[in-house]
């Protein structure tokens, strides 16, 4: 007995351990983003960064830090696919994003020991800018010289782990490497006719934190996360930041404060406070209601930035047929401003 005792008690204090490394690393790398404050609005690239993939979380308005998901959680908060059940986890997706710009991403986690290990996965996400004209300035009549198509690409992938400590706690991280290509270009002409070329393509690694706690009253859970946290990098001579994020979210199911039979009904209700690095602090808000576990209402409300009306909306179908999970995902978010095309995700989940 003194044993399991002694063991029991090594093995807490190895958890409040890490807990505690947990939460300065989250505390000392949010502080130094709240230091920054307002100087660094609007002084950061890759903002592929910063755009949702998954239609589940979009439609929710973003605000998904303290749910537990699958592998696409690394997109989000690298701690909510920590209590994953299946030995493999994967999701796809695609945003058709305003100004035919395309975003794909992919996602997959391995849950090997049922979880004993912890998890981990791998994700991708790509960015196609579409066909864009390029020109210079030109002493004729047109006042600049058209020189054909050229095709901007962005790119991010990396591997991500997460842990359940204890049946509250989780942890999570991310390393990923990320690049944005826009591609080789003749920039001007000397008095000789001689060109100026440049190749303007950048890359660098980043990383993401997180915490998810359960919180013990009824199904309150508690997260955060901080993401593309990484050194400066630049574009020739200009020096830029990618666009670092921390979060803290709040969920809950309010179907918990109601005399309903839960197998049938789940109202899940989230929020997010978020400081990003290059736009004032904001609030997102999302609701999903899910009906027998299968078919899910979700909408939300997302003020990331000045293009989207807010409002985010969607709608989702689970099942689990012969031992495989599989489930499908859409989100609308109107665009309110330019004439800009609406915003169509889908996302597809299989697990087994």
């Amino acid at each position: 007995m003194k044993t399991l005792a002694k063991n029991g008690c090594a093995i807490m204090k190895k958890y409040m351990f890490v807990i505690s490394i947990s939460c300065i690393i989250l505390s000392v790398l949010s502080t130094a983003m709240w230091g920054q404050e307002r100087q660094k609005l609007a002084q950061t690239g890759m903002k592929f960064l910063s755009v949702a993939c998954d239609a589940r979380a979009s439609s929710m308005g973003d605000a998904i830090t303290a749910m537990e998901g699958n592998s696409s959680s690394m997109f989000f908060n690298p701690a909510g696919m920590a209590r994953i059940q299946d030995m493999v986890n994967a999701s796809v997706g695609n945003t058709k994003w305003f100004a035919d710009i395309n975003h794909i991403y992919g996602s997959i986690a391995f849950s090997p020991m049922n979880g004993d290990y912890g998890v981990f996965g791998v994700f991708f996400q790509t960015v196609d800018y579409g066909d864009l004209k390029h020109t210079i300035l030109a002493d004729n009549e047109q006042g600049f010289l058209d020189l054909g198509l050229f095709n901007p690409t962005a790119l991010s992938f990396g591997i991500g782990y997460a842990k359940a400590l204890s049946d509250k706690f989780s942890i999570g991280a991310n390393i990923k490497y990320v690049m944005q290509d826009l591609g080789a270009g003749l920039i001007g002409l000397d008095g000789s006719g001689s060109k100026t070329v440049v190749n303007a393509r950048t890359n660098t690694f980043a990383f993401d934190f997180g915490v998810l706690y359960h919180t013990g009253f009824k199904s309150l859970n508690f997260g955060m996360v901080i993401k593309n946290f990484s050194k400066e990098t630049k574009f020739e001579e200009d020096n830029f930041e990618l666009p670092l994020t921390f979060k803290i979210g709040f969920s809950f199911d309010a179907m918990d404060l109601l005399e309903v039979n839960q197998e049938m009904h789940a109202l899940n209700l989230t929020v997010d406070a978020v400081h990003p690095r290059d736009y004032k602090q904001l609030v997102n808000v999302g609701a999903e209601y899910l009906f027998m576990k299968t078919i899910s209402l979700r909408a939300g409300y997302s003020a990331q930035n000045d293009v989207q009306s807010g409002l985010t909306a969607g709608i989702g179908v689970q099942q689990r047929i012969s031992g495989v999970w599989l489930a499908a995902d859409y989100s609308y978010i109107p665009i309110s401003e330019g004439g800009l095309n609406d915003v169509h995700r889908i996302s597809v989940n299989f697990a087994f």
